[in-house]
């Protein structure tokens, strides 16, 4: 399916935490991201694509119940992992407990930016659910987060199944339209896309 620019919009308002909170409640694991294999196949591929092969600090907003967490902590001195939703933060905390090199915090986005700057930033399957006004505030936020020669990679779901929807396609368009960066790695195959953007100096 080919997506074109303006085929499909933000939603109008970020989608809100009761219904992400609703989706933990009903289920540990509302993404299937422990055990399908396109969510396994999807991580992979991201590690993979990571040009270093180790960096200082890494933000990964998102994070869910922190599985890709666990798989970046061996190329990260520091990883600061967030959720908006407590029943992800306390699974992913669960899940990264071995790991001294990791803090797993609440947060949202955009109202909640960390402190600091990071060498990468890992933006997985969030941006969509933001309003336009939220993801702009967000980005911006990233940028001045992410250091000069750091890497941002984002890995979005795209849909195949129709083409009203704002999904991957959209969201990566925005990034790799923002000023100061440059797309290092595009992968796009049926099920998702991958952009490595390098923040120029």
């Amino acid at each position: 399916m080919t997506r074109a620019e303006g085929d499909a919009a933000p939603p109008e308002t970020t989608v809100s935490l009761d219904y992400f909170t609703g989706l933990y409640l009903a289920k540990d694991d509302p993404w299937d991201v422990a055990t399908k294999w396109h969510n396994q196949r999807k991580y992979a591929v991201t590690l993979a694509s990571l040009p270093r092969e180790r960096y200082e600090r890494c933000y990964e907003p998102g994070a869910s119940i922190g599985l890709f967490t666990r798989m970046l902590a061996p190329r990260c001195d520091t990883i600061l992992a967030t959720d908006s939703v407590e029943e992800a933060v306390q699974q992913a905390r669960d899940n990264t407990a071995d790991l001294p090199n990791v803090t797993v915090e609440r947060a949202m986005v955009p109202a909640d930016m960390p402190s600091g700057t990071f060498d990468l930033v890992v933006i997985g399957d969030l941006l969509y659910y933001l309003s336009a006004a939220d993801l702009d505030a967000f980005l911006t936020g990233l940028l001045d987060r992410l250091e000069p020669g750091g890497d941002l990679v984002s890995l979005h779901f795209r849909n195949r199944d129709s083409d009203g929807d704002y999904d991957g396609h959209h969201v990566h368009e925005t990034l790799a339209a923002l000023p100061g960066l440059d797309r290092l790695i595009h992968h796009e195959d049926e099920w998702f896309l991958l952009d490595v953007l390098r923040r120029l100096p």
